[in-house]
């Protein structure tokens, strides 16, 4: 990808975290595993790509709903940031050369994540790139999940960019579903878990990286 061309008239950008910035996938996997193992299920082929794009209460109302769970939303929501406390804290990471390339990209840059920020401030403070972002929006803040705009027209509006000047980095088809509805500009990141989604992700996607080496 040629980053004179397609830098050209961008003034800012967005970026989702888990498997398009950070390395933490897994720790999910064995989320999932835990928590429906533990009551007896399976995890489906499509609940990854169901509940991704959610945000942890909507995604605990879907799960309860899914599994027929006689469970409150706030208690799974804690059980699950439990679970993924200390891997967020002591062993997730940024995706290869994700900081080099924060580090070249001298424009606006906010963060639009279905996860909790209970869970990856202290990811961000630790492998040093939260300074690099001026505003952070998760689901929560917003009406609908990733696979809509909105989160990311509330990103692009905090940092005061408008849509058709801003890149969005994302790993999911909600996620690049959502950003190109908002008329952004969407670089597809790959990442495992969307592996048999990723012709369907570039297809909607203005750009593909296979990891951030690429941009560099």
């Amino acid at each position: 990808m040629n980053r004179e061309n397609w830098l050209k008239n961008i003034e800012g950008a967005v970026f989702d975290l888990d498997g398009t910035l950070l390395d933490s996938s897994w720790v999910w996997e064995k989320v999932d595993e835990k928590f429906l193992g533990d009551r007896g299920f399976q995890v489906p082929d499509d609940y990854v790509d169901e509940i991704s794009p959610l945000g942890a209460e909507r995604a605990a109302v879907y799960t309860i709903e899914r599994f027929g769970l006689n469970e409150d939303k706030d208690d799974i929501v804690r059980e699950w940031i439990e679970m993924a406390k200390k891997e967020y804290a002591t062993e997730v990471v940024c995706k290869p050369y994700a900081k080099e390339f924060l580090e070249e990209l001298n424009i606006k840059m906010a963060v639009a994540t279905s996860s909790d920020r209970e869970l990856f401030m202290k990811t961000l403070e630790r492998e040093g790139i939260l300074k690099y972002f001026q505003k952070i929006v998760t689901v929560d803040e917003v009406e609908r999940g990733k696979g809509y705009p909105d989160i990311y027209e509330e990103a692009a509006r905090r940092i005061k960019v408008n849509p058709h000047k801003c890149l969005v980095f994302e790993d999911i088809l909600a996620g690049v579903t959502g950003a190109s509805l908002g008329e952004f500009n969407v670089v597809a990141v790959f990442d495992e878990k969307s592996k048999h989604n990723w012709e369907k992700i570039k297809s909607i996607s203005k750009y593909s990286i296979n990891d951030y080496k690429e941009l560099l």
